[in-house]
């Protein structure tokens, strides 16, 4: 992401719809073999969402190009072993030191966080 960090928001990937454009696509492989389709601007290579093989019903948004972000707030945290030392993550969220093997608990934090409104 060229940062020290990087913002992730999964969705339905029904419920995804590009309004503008047509993303360009190329394939990674990620540690243990997993694949995802990492889709971005073809004008200008902004990421905008990936949509990993392995499961066909998320995609994960780049939040940062949603028009307003005002109501993210994140309820996790994962790769922390390598966050910055002047990263301060916030007691009482879901962390992971490295690719947590599923993502529930997080799923589980995020429906909570909605359901508070």
């Amino acid at each position: 992401s060229g940062s020290a960090f990087a913002l992730s928001l999964a969705v339905p990937r029904d419920s995804l719809v590009v309004t503008s454009g047509t993303p360009a696509t190329w394939r990674r492989e990620l540690e243990g073999g997993r694949i995802i389709a990492c889709l971005f601007c073809s004008r200008c290579g902004t990421r905008l969402f990936h949509n990993p093989e392995r499961n066909p019903k998320a995609s994960i948004v780049k939040p940062g190009t949603l028009d307003d972000t005002t109501w993210l707030k994140p309820v996790g945290h994962i790769w922390t072993r390598s966050a910055q030392p002047w990263v301060q993550i916030p007691p009482g969220t879901v962390n992971y030191e490295g690719q947590p093997p599923d993502l529930s608990r997080l799923i589980e934090a995020w429906q909570a966080q909605a359901a508070k409104g």
